[in-house]
This record gives structure tokens, sequence and C-alpha cells, in this order.
């Protein structure tokens, strides 16, 4: 049986200089605050992403960190499920590994988190984002026509920083984009959510791996799915 209450789920494509800024960063908030595992998803990246998370599990010795590499490069979505399906904790917290995310902001989540029992899932929303004119355009776009169809409270989706309950997200059907509606598929299925701000930096290294304008078109489609997801649910429950 697991000693950890938290497991930390990382998706990384080509992030060889960010990963580890990031355990650096990760290694201190683990000893100032809380302990949890950590797992890092290589979503078969071409760079030096897996041989710098294969040397940083040997340097940082004390940390409980479990490595997987996905076959081919699967995506997003599919790195943080297949992390959550190889997990060993109750309780999911999601970041990206880009170095965007700051650590730090995990112990105010955990603290709404933990603060109602009836609380399944709390979001982070970033404040004064970091990002090109066309990426924050785009993704303000795209919250908006989400949240007004699927009326699920959050304006960022696209934010790494999560933390919610294992089992009910594994109540969902998987499906490629499913990250983005990860706040939806909680309320659409009666969960209680919570959102607080989080702070947002420039990318330490490296560039985007994801889309802007065109990622807006397929999250149109993603959102009749859902929408159809939580009608179904709903429908099941009455």
């Amino acid at each position: 049986m697991t000693q950890y209450k938290y497991s930390l789920i990382i998706p990384l494509f080509n992030e060889e200089e960010n990963i580890k800024k990031l355990i650096e960063e990760i290694y201190e908030l683990v000893f100032e605050k809380f302990i949890f595992q950590i797992i890092l998803i290589d979503d078969d990246s071409t760079d030096k992403t897996y041989v710098n998370i294969i040397n940083l599990k040997k340097q940082y010795k004390k940390l409980n960190i479990k490595i997987i590499k996905n076959k081919k490069n699967e995506g997003q979505s599919y790195s943080i499920y297949n992390g959550i399906l190889n997990s060993e904790c109750d309780h999911i917290i999601t970041m990206d590994g880009d170095c965007q995310n700051n650590p730090k902001d995990i112990i105010n989540l955990k603290k709404i988190y933990e603060s109602e029992n009836e609380i399944k899932l709390v979001c982070g929303i970033r404040i004064d984002r970091q990002d090109s004119y066309i990426k924050k355009i785009s993704s303000t776009i795209a919250n908006k026509v989400r949240k007004q169809i699927l009326n699920d409270d959050c304006d960022d989706t696209g934010c790494g920083l999560k933390i919610f309950d294992k089992n009910i997200f594994l109540e969902f059907i998987y499906f490629k984009g499913m990250h983005r509606f990860i706040p939806a598929l909680f309320k659409g299925y009666g969960y209680k959510t919570s959102f607080i701000g989080v702070s947002h930096r420039k990318r330490f290294s490296g560039y985007s791996k994801y889309g802007t304008i065109s990622r807006l078109f397929v999250g149109i489609s993603d959102i009749i799915y859902v929408r159809k997801i939580i009608k179904k649910k709903t429908k099941k429950t009455n």
C-alpha cells in the first residue's frame, strides 16, 4: 500500500531542458511542504527528454519518480490518462512540463481541495498569461465558446494545474482532447468543482507543441461529443 496520497502527473514532449528545472523546483517544494508520487510520461520525444528524466530519477533518489514512455506520440490527453492509470494514489495532481506552471501553486490548490469533502476537482486559472498574443486570443475564444455551451464554470480549461479524484476521473470515457474537458465532465457528472488563480511564467526553453486557431475547430467537435456524454449521464441519473 502506498504511503502517498497524491500522484503528480507530468506529460512531456520535447522538454529536455524544462524538465530539469521543473524537477529542481519540485524537489524544493516536496521537502518544504509535502510528499507525493511523481509520474513523468514521455510522449515519444525526439530530443533528450527521456534520457534526462532517467538521469533525474537517479539524481533525485529521495523523490518517488516513476517513468512511463509512450510507444508512439499519442498527445497530451493520452499521456495524462496513461499516467493516471499507472498511478498508486487516489488523488491526482496534473501540471504541464514546460515550466510555465509554478509548482508552488500546488499548495493553494491542495488547501481548497482538502477544505471540503464535497470538492472533487480544483482547477488553476492562469493570471497574467505569458504567451503570444495569437495564443492568448485563440484560447480566450475557445474558452468562451466551451463555457457557454457546456456551462462548466471554467474560464481557463487549458491550465495544466489541477487536483482531482482519480476514481471519478476513471468513470469518464477516454477520448483524445479530454484533458480540456475535465471541469465539464466533473460538473456534468454532478460533482462539486472549484477554481483558483495561479501564476503563469514564460517558457524557460523550447516552444509550444500545440496548435492555436486550429485547436478551436477541433475543440468544437469535442464540445459536441462531451455534451452528448453529459446528457446521457444525466438521463441515466434521472
